[in-house]
């Protein structure tokens, strides 16, 4: 028996995306998380000190194409669990506990990454890398475009 290779298009692309997700969201849960809070603490944790609320707001809605208003919902949450405190009148910071938090499905999630990676070589990620940037980008145009 002989497997194809298949041509890359929206289905392979969303498989891939959700085999992962999957992964992700298994770490997360042990640890009572969303995605989204995932998504929103990791912009934090990696900001270099306060982050403005709506600068956090704007990378968290790009990132997931998602509402603004939800997105203030999560940062709420994050707020209530701790794991991100209020900083001034318009900016947020993360807590120890978050960057706690952070740090340990980070670490969780690098091993099985670096098992789903193994193997691949450098000039195959480089390509899919620049396609899925290209992909990502045409796509965003298209979404502006339907949502003006």
């Amino acid at each position: 028996m002989t497997t194809t290779t298949p041509l890359v298009d929206p289905r392979v692309i969303a498989l891939a995306h959700y085999a992962g997700r999957a992964l992700l969201q298994h770490v997360l849960d042990r640890h009572g998380m969303t995605f989204e809070q995932s998504v929103t603490l990791r912009l934090a944790a990696i900001a270099d000190g306060p982050a403005g609320r709506e600068q956090l707001v704007d990378g968290v809605t790009e990132a997931l194409k998602t509402d603004a208003r939800e997105v203030h919902g999560v940062l709420d949450e994050l707020i209530a669990a701790r794991l991100l405190a209020p900083d001034g009148e318009a900016d947020v910071r993360i807590t120890d506990a978050g960057r706690e938090l952070y740090a340990r499905t980070s670490g969780e999630t690098a091993p099985i990454t670096a098992r789903i990676y193994a193997g691949i070589p450098a000039e195959d990620l480089a390509v899919t890398g620049r396609v899925l940037a290209l992909i990502t980008e045409r796509a965003g145009t298209e979404l502006a475009t339907l949502t003006r």
